[in-house]
């Protein structure tokens, strides 16, 4: 197999995000050879990786030799952000190549709050058309590729931001979640993955038009410290007043919690390896003195899968069928891959069924009260297989074979989208080929202190497994 890492003894190093901010603020090492270092890391591997959506590094450059500090915790730690934000100056292209591009104006709300912390952007990643796929592999721009085995998929919609993030290009990049897109990438690559309740973070305007808001936005990061360190640093520019903060997280928690365990999905019983690991986790919290309890079943109506992929068709049915409407003169429906047409199609052909559905999922938080109110955790894993090779989810196979390979295996996070709750995946199980292998805590609405908290506790107990090992180069294994 091969493996790229762009790991070196630059000013980088192995330091997580936490750690190029603290190197930067005691001088030990400066923004400019922070910056620096990380595009050269992204021109290194991104030939193999194919995780850059848009370069931005002469601008990077220029704003890492400011002599004024940007100020926040970051304060010039290198960044990605996913291509499906608004970012002034840079084109949003969404995963597609179906317009032409044209710069922002100005940044979204995600992006001002982001950048406050003083993360100094590179440019963006890529991502699925339109954030619909687990994989990003379109017909034109390519496949974003795993650097730990690029010959199996990193992941999506996230694909870029993930990918490079456990390269080692930056220590932590922007990604969002309307189905699994900080978890799945996660997974994927060994990393740390949060989606954040709904209304944690604020939302571009084009996603809060939704009418379920399924859509996250947060981070990836290669430790728990660096996930918590950010949403207190965005909690510090903007907190939802409906929500209780998070607050300064930077250890264990002391209370021991009721967890429900379950690696069945609505579809099916997941892989060997992936039960395998979930299992290991759910004895490993019973050792720390959790109360854990095993479910037979999933706590999840049967109608679930059929709703939100319903839901979900209708989201590319208005991106299609308004795409002149929202992204100019320019754009070309027939440059859009066969799930996006697919799902459009769907849609058309069963738009009598959707207000059933909706309805269905919008009161699925309350009906999942009932069903989980003895637990403070579920576990699950988070997908229901290890990475597939690149090639098992071609956007240009027949839509039939892509949504049943799709729903197959991203069977298990959509779930907390539709409820607003939050989840986080984290690295605790590796294949018998190397690959990561991630498991998913999700928790009620706004407690992702709770989720953080026992984060803490199971990377201290079980280190995380990072690629820094493979350090600099593309191996061959």
């Amino acid at each position: 197999m091969t493996s790229v890492s762009a790991y070196d003894d630059d000013a980088l190093g192995e330091l997580d995000a936490t750690g190029v901010a603290e190197a930067i603020r005691s001088g030990t090492v400066s923004r400019v050879d922070a910056v620096d270092a990380a595009i050269a890391r992204a021109q290194k591997v991104n030939p193999q990786l194919n995780g850059l959506a848009y370069e931005a590094f002469d601008r990077a450059r220029t704003r890492a030799a400011a002599e004024t500090r940007f100020g926040g915790f970051f304060d010039g730690v290198p960044t990605f952000l996913k291509d499906n934000v608004a970012v002034e100056g840079m084109p949003t292209m969404e995963g597609t190549d179906a317009w032409q591009p044209r710069p922002e104006r100005a940044n979204g709300d995600f992006a001002r709050i982001y950048l406050s912390t003083g993360l100094v952007a590179l440019g963006k990643t890529q991502m699925s058309e339109f954030g619909f796929s687990a994989v990003a592999e379109h017909p034109r721009l390519g496949a974003v590729r795993n650097p730990w085995n690029t010959d199996h998929t990193a992941g999506a919609s996230s694909s870029g931001s993930g990918a490079f993030v456990a390269a080692g290009v930056v220590p932590i990049a922007h990604a969002n979640d309307g189905g699994g897109s900080i978890r799945i990438p996660a997974s994927c690559n060994g990393l740390v993955g949060l989606k954040p309740s709904r209304g944690r973070l604020p939302l571009d305007e084009n996603m809060r038009q939704m009418p379920i808001r399924i859509v996250a936005n947060g981070v990836l990061t290669r430790s728990v410290r660096d996930t918590a360190a950010f949403y207190r640093e965005a909690e510090n520019v903007w907190c939802n007043p409906k929500l209780d903060p998070i607050g300064d997280v930077t250890r264990p928690g002391r209370e021991r919690l009721r967890v429900a365990v379950f690696t069945k999905s609505v579809k099916r019983e997941c892989s060997p390896e992936v039960r395998d690991a979930t299992l290991a986790t759910a004895a490993l919290l019973e050792r720390m003195g959790h109360r854990v309890e095993y479910l037979q079943e999933p706590p999840v109506p049967q109608s679930f899968i059929d709703d939100f992929l319903l839901y979900w068709a209708l989201l590319s049915f208005a991106l299609v069928r308004g795409g002149k409407g929202r992204f100019g003169a320019s754009f070309e429906r027939e440059k859009l891959d066969n799930l996006s047409l697919g799902l459009e199609r769907f849609a058309a052909g069963n738009l009598h069924r959707l207000p059933l559905a909706i309805a269905r999922l919008a009161t699925l938080r309350r009906r999942m009260l009932k069903r989980v109110r003895d637990y403070d955790v579920l576990l699950t894993p988070t997908l229901a297989d290890l990475p597939p090779l690149v090639g098992h989810l071609d956007p240009t196979a027949a839509y039939e074979q892509i949504i049943d390979r799709l729903v197959d295996w991203v069977a298990f996070t959509p779930l907390q989208n539709v409820t607003g709750d939050p989840a986080i995946s984290l690295p605790l199980g590796e294949s018998a080929d190397g690959l990561p292998i991630g498991v998913m805590f999700s928790a009620r609405w706004g407690r992702e202190a709770t989720l953080l908290k026992l984060a803490y506790e199971v990377e201290e107990a079980v280190p995380f497994r990072l690629l820094g090992a493979a350090r600099g180069a593309v191996s061959e294994a």
